[in-house]
């Protein structure tokens, strides 16, 4: 397998416009002795960027030719580079302290590593993410707008969201094939929902989801909902609900 066979199969699309991510740097806006968890930090390029200032910068990649390349790079400094998947190694330092997560997503697996990171809310200051354009379009939806859908209004509960940017193709050194967009999650101050209500909620969310050429009410039929009580049109689709109904007909059945 060639190197960029490699790279392509693990979804690694390297930043490589200087103007691009003086532009990250500037919306992440690093200040002195900020935490920063790094997912796939590559060869470093942002890495670079979140340097100095008593900063710390916990960095995990996938691919070890990367983790040893950076662990070489920066051996007098108190970084730290691990080598594993996001997905599946434990994230337990974010239990500990609040850090600032960053990251060029893999795009296939984007929504995965967002969705896990909500376990660990109370551990992050805020989050930025170079992900697909269409998937930021998804988190950062509303009802107003065609994207709203299940991962949106999961979201939603828990952060406000923003699309900073789009990046063009041109700005990697292998290029997408789609366009990309740089996004700021930040925890709401105060949550929607209860970080252990968030199971049920997002349960909830998937059977509202389940048929969306139907009804809210026939989605959720079996949950015997009052929607009239809520003041919600029983008829309407999943994507015409606003995230307050949403939350309003999870505190019906979550008692």
């Amino acid at each position: 397998m060639n190197d960029r066979t490699h790279r392509r199969r693990l979804g690694q699309n390297y930043l490589i416009d200087p103007v691009i991510l003086f532009e990250i740097e500037r919306a992440i806006s690093p200040q002195k002795n900020n935490l920063f968890f790094e997912i796939g930090p590559g060869t470093g390029a942002l890495t670079d960027h979140l340097m100095g200032h008593n900063r710390k910068i916990i960095a995990m990649d996938l691919d070890q030719k990367n983790i040893i390349a950076l662990s070489e790079r920066f051996a007098k400094t108190e970084h730290e580079f691990i080598h594993g998947d996001v997905l599946k190694e434990p994230l337990e330092f974010l239990h500990k302290t609040k850090h600032r997560v960053v990251g060029n997503l893999p795009y296939n697996i984007s929504t995965q590593i967002i969705l896990k990171l909500i376990n660990y809310l109370n551990g992050i200051e805020d989050m930025h993410f170079l992900v697909q354009k269409e998937v930021a379009q998804r988190i950062c939806a509303s009802n107003q707008f065609g994207d709203w859908g299940r991962l949106g209004v999961k979201i939603a509960a828990l952060f406000e969201t923003a699309i900073l940017f789009d990046v063009p193709p041109e700005s990697f050194d292998i290029r997408p094939k789609v366009q990309s967009s740089f996004i700021r999650l930040i925890p709401r101050a105060n949550p929607m929902i209860a970080l252990n209500k968030f199971l049920g909620f997002s349960n909830l969310v998937d059977q509202s989801f389940a048929n969306k050429r139907k009804g809210i009410k026939n989605n959720l039929k079996k949950l015997e909902i009052d929607f009239e009580k809520l003041k919600i049109n029983p008829l309407a689709r999943a994507e015409e609900l606003s995230i307050k109904d949403f939350i309003s007909v999870f505190q019906t059945i979550d008692i």
